[in-house]
């Protein structure tokens, strides 16, 4: 069997080693291309989008996966979007794995926001903000740059100057640790954090640093996910694969 691994999370590297050196199933994995030198994965790898659905759908039709696993980020919404929805028309096997979302518990001092754009409206004036966002979504808080202090944590080195002024890039590659996450908040100051709700543990410790700290945290929610098979964890996810071979 082949199967089309959508990856580029930790769960999806723990898929690609589980499923690596099966005799009864092949697997490309594909990244999107976002981060300039991701973790290598013991699968072959395609890196870069397939050029919308016209792409995808060549793609497809040339390499003829034998199903699709979607274990791409939460916020990838129009990925999954159109792979879920491709994969019907065509009458291919393809599950999403969906982490669970994160809840606030004790402690916590969260704020649910809809979107990038509604962050502004909840957050103080003269203020140093903390973006876990990444930055592909850094043009959405132009306003809240305004009479703000915006700090946007990624991956890679930037290409050019932080965007907005008075405001600079944090470069750091993940995991955090608590400990690590609670000595950078109080390092830059933070005074709020700003935390897509991505779910999962390796990313969570952000949020015990800023519970810690009494650090308010603006939660963006989910956006609409397809109406598609899901699953919730990486064992459910080999186990769907397991069926299918």
């Amino acid at each position: 069997m082949k199967l089309l691994l959508l990856a580029g999370t930790g769960e999806a590297r723990r898929i690609a080693a589980a499923l690596a050196g099966r005799g009864d199933i092949e697997v490309v994995a594909s990244l999107a291309g976002t981060t300039r030198a991701p973790a290598s994965l013991p699968v072959e790898t395609r890196t870069g989008g397939f050029g919308g659905d016209a792409g995808f759908e060549a793609w497809l039709d040339e390499h003829k996966p034998d199903a699709i696993l979607d274990a791409t980020h939460p916020f990838a919404a129009r990925i999954s979007a159109r792979t879920a929805r491709i994969s019907q028309a065509r009458g291919l096997p393809y599950s999403q794995l969906l982490r669970l979302q994160w809840q606030s518990g004790d402690g916590d001092r969260w704020t649910e926001v809809s979107s990038e754009k509604h962050v502004v409206a909840v957050i103080p004036e003269d203020t140093n903000v903390f973006l876990a966002t990444g930055r592909q979504t850094l043009p959405q808080f132009a306003e809240l740059a305004k009479n703000r202090r915006l700090l946007c944590r990624q991956i890679d080195p930037p290409d050019g100057p932080f965007p907005f002024p008075d405001g600079d890039w944090v470069i750091g590659r993940p995991p955090f640790s608590k400990e690590q996450e609670i000595a950078l908040f109080e390092q830059l100051a933070v005074d709020w954090l700003v935390v897509k709700n991505a779910g999962g543990d390796a990313s969570a410790t952000k949020l015990e640093a800023a519970r810690a700290l009494q650090i308010p945290v603006a939660m963006i929610a989910r956006p609409p996910q397809p109406d598609a098979p899901k699953v919730e964890t990486v064992e459910e996810a080999l186990a769907w694969v397991d069926g299918l071979v």
